[in-house]
């Protein structure tokens, strides 16, 4: 899968080109718990808010980005390159509705303005991964096949750690699931005892390697909420005057 991977990505960059290539030294594939990241972000809906009831209910983690990284801990952030571009996304739409489901309904504070989510993910962090990954279309597919392949929801439900609002689990239990599946070691972080975010950290060949930092951000028993449709509402209208004053 890497070697494929790989090859989409360079023939990506060999068919299109870029001028604005950034060096880094890793990638990091940041996953999170919809309950959680919804009991966090969403305190409104609106029409594309995964939390609110409309759609199919996330059915485990969800992609939050693919970040490029360096080995100092720093990264780079918001590289020159084209503007976001919502039709190169067609072909991946239903994929990225179900498996990079959008958890709020706040514009993302982004590089020179608010922006909606994708928009965000591509212009503060894709644009900087143009080297590898080519294209914004390259970006967002690279990061979906990475999900796919290194699919942490079956890999805990297989260790037996299945979502519950009552039961508690050791969170260096979740650690080594996803360690003897994937033979890396993933970093952990949580709302208070929420499992918040799994990351995982791949070299620029897509092979797995060490995140930089603590593995475990998390206290000694965690849990991982069902997830639930957000009990609020908000008219489309009331959100389009607060995303326009957002922006404003």
């Amino acid at each position: 899968m890497a070697s494929h991977l790989t090859t989409v990505v360079l023939l990506s960059v060999l068919l299109f080109g870029f001028t604005y290539a950034v060096d880094f030294d890793y990638f990091t594939l940041v996953l999170q718990w919809p309950a959680t990241a919804c009991e966090i972000n969403s305190k409104t809906c609106c029409p594309y808010n995964g939390c609110c009831p409309g759609g199919s209910p996330p059915l485990g983690f969800t992609i939050r980005s693919l970040w490029p990284d360096y080995n100092d801990g720093t990264y780079p952030e918001c590289c020159e390159g084209a503007p976001y571009n919502e039709n190169a996304l067609s072909s991946l739409s239903d994929a990225m509705t179900k498996y990079w489901t959008i958890l709020n309904c706040k514009m993302s504070s982004s590089c020179i303005q608010k922006r909606p989510f994708w928009a965000h993910q591509w212009e503060k962090h894709g644009t900087c991964a143009t080297s590898v990954v080519g294209d914004q279309q390259g970006y967002f597919l690279t990061t979906l096949q990475l999900y796919l392949k290194y699919n942490v929801t079956d890999v805990l439900l297989q260790a037996k750690i299945k979502p519950s609002n009552s039961k508690t689990y050791p969170s260096a239990s979740i650690i080594s699931a996803i360690e003897d599946a994937f033979d890396t070691t993933p970093q952990l972080t949580c709302n208070d005892d929420t499992v918040y975010q799994v990351r995982l950290c791949f070299d620029k060949e897509f092979k797995v390697r060490e995140c930089v930092g603590e593995s475990n951000e998390c206290p000694q028993y965690v849990r991982l909420p069902k997830f639930a449709f957000r009990n609020v509402t908000t008219s489309t209208e009331d959100w389009l005057m607060s995303t326009i004053k957002s922006v404003v």
